[in-house]
């Protein structure tokens, strides 16, 4: 009995190192498919030096769990869904670490509310907010959806990519208007996001909310737009000639994120 017990023990020292063993063939497994698009079950396995049914069975638990997708007309493998969430969860992170000195700063200086928002799905959505100490401010909370033509947010976020892409975005036309001033056209968007370019900051002209102006400008990552960093208040507070120069103010925060989280072709830091 002691013998058998003795075994038992042995094995169940075993199991950790295999449970490690496993998990970084998995991580190759996904670090191959980083690199390309799609690849054939032979190829993974080529490129993580294990043999073919190793390979496949790595692939079958990560199937299932959605970290690699596999077509379903050619059978070849490519990053999945669950692995795209959880890199952009920790983007996020990284966001909300680099972005609140600059948001906290903006905030000391112009006494109004500054959001940070990303692009979900077809809606950009708030992560992080300091508040402002003004007796009557915008308040939105973490987590609220607001739909991308007609947010200063939204149109940031939009405004750099392809048309293509943003039609997609944006869905069936035409729009729905929440105001009298809600862009629902084609034609009216796609003016207002190159309007948006050459000005390098964004408006939403109660578009949302009747009485409520917002400004923001994009926040990059390696050259691409990640994020878009904004700033609201009561129209009353921010006529024609205030949103010029909070504007200018805010751009230059947005390039303060953007420097930190890294230069085109340079990855960011950790």
């Amino acid at each position: 009995m002691e013998a058998r017990a003795g075994r038992r023990g042995r094995r169940r020292s075993r199991e950790p190192g295999g449970t490690v063993r496993a998990l970084d063939r998995g991580l190759s497994v996904l670090e191959a498919l980083s690199e390309v698009s799609e690849l054939p079950l032979s190829e993974i396995a080529r490129r993580v030096r294990l043999p073919y049914s190793t390979t496949h069975r790595l692939l079958e638990t990560l199937v299932r769990r959605r970290f690699v997708a596999q077509r379903s007309d050619t059978g070849l493998y490519r990053i999945g869904i669950r692995a795209f969430e959880v890199g952009a969860a920790l983007a996020q992170a990284r966001l909300h670490e680099v972005a609140h000195p600059e948001m906290k700063a903006l905030v000391d200086e112009i006494n109004e509310t500054v959001n940070l928002a990303v692009l979900d799905g077809q809606e950009a959505v708030y992560i992080h907010q300091v508040e402002g100490r003004q007796v009557v401010h915008m308040f939105t909370h973490l987590g609220a959806r607001v739909p991308l033509y007609a947010s200063g947010v939204g149109k940031a976020l939009l405004a750099w990519r392809p048309e293509e892409e943003v039609r997609a975005l944006l869905g069936p036309w035409p729009l729905r208007g929440f105001t009298k001033r809600t862009l629902t056209t084609p034609a009216a968007v796609l003016k207002e996001l190159r309007r948006v370019r050459a000005q390098g900051y964004a408006l939403d002209d109660e578009e949302r909310e009747p009485g409520v102006r917002c400004v923001a400008a994009p926040v990059r990552s390696q050259g691409e737009v990640v994020a878009a960093l904004s700033l609201s208040a009561p129209a009353t507070r921010l006529a024609d000639d205030r949103v010029a120069r909070l504007a200018r103010r805010l751009i230059a925060a947005a390039e303060q994120v953007s420097a930190q989280l890294g230069p085109p072709g340079v990855p960011s830091g950790p």
